[in-house]
């Protein structure tokens, strides 16, 4: 990761401390670590008032299989219950479309529930910790993802460090071979909780219906174009 993309990251989470969000690390640094937030100041289309929304819980491949991502989630639901949330929730997906989501199996195994199912495949997943409490759901246009424009639309934030670097490059690939692209730089909390779809970190979609919440490299976007 380059100091310009890590800035960037780093940025977009100053901006969010002041609304509630935590950045945990373990005792492995950048390699393990969960960021959570206020569900009400979550950038996705959900409605979860009352909960805790699980940005991110990474666990490096080296490091998998220790025990990190248990402790990171723990750490989690400490705070839920300190802050008297009704619980958290996190999206997650099955198999190819799991790319930077968390594992559904690891989830079930804590107790997690499905709360809602969007039609891209990716699922909204709930650990309640108030029996009487609502459990989260998508908005529709994060149940029903779509846009309207032909050709390649990109929604994406600088939540995650990688978009500053590669965006660009697609931006660039697609001008060169002469593909129909837009790139939609989400900025603002209400634009990501209005989005057309469950993930807004990067959402890509082609002729209205969403692809891929995978970043795409410029090879990699040139491979899919052709297809």
């Amino acid at each position: 990761m380059s100091g310009k993309q890590s800035l960037a990251k780093k940025e977009w989470l100053k901006q969010r401390f002041e609304e509630g969000l935590v950045f945990y690390r373990s005792a492995e640094r950048g390699k393990c670590f969960i960021e959570y937030i206020p569900a009400e100041n979550a950038w996705v289309p959900i409605e979860a008032a009352g909960w805790l929304y699980i940005n991110c819980l990474w666990v490096s491949g080296s490091l998998k299989g220790h025990g990190y991502s248990s402790e990171l989630l723990e750490e989690c639901l400490r705070d839920a219950k300190a802050q008297d949330k009704n619980g958290v929730c996190i999206l997650c997906a099955e198999g190819r479309k799991r790319e930077f989501l968390a594992d559904p199996k690891f989830l079930t195994h804590k107790g997690f529930k499905v709360s809602d199912i969007s039609d891209c495949g990716i699922n909204l997943m709930y650990l309640p910790l108030a029996e009487s409490a609502q459990p989260p759901k998508f908005k529709a246009c994060a149940k029903h993802p779509k846009v309207e424009e032909n050709g390649f639309v990109l929604y994406y934030t600088d939540q995650c460090p990688y978009t500053y670097y590669w965006v660009p490059k697609v931006q660039e690939a697609a001008k060169e071979h002469e593909i129909p692209f837009k790139a939609i730089h989400i900025t603002e909390k209400e634009m990501a909780q209005n989005a057309p779809a469950p993930v807004t970190t990067y959402a890509l979609f082609r002729d209205g219906k969403f692809v891929t919440q995978s970043i795409q490299s410029d090879k990699k976007f040139l491979k899919l174009a052709a297809e």
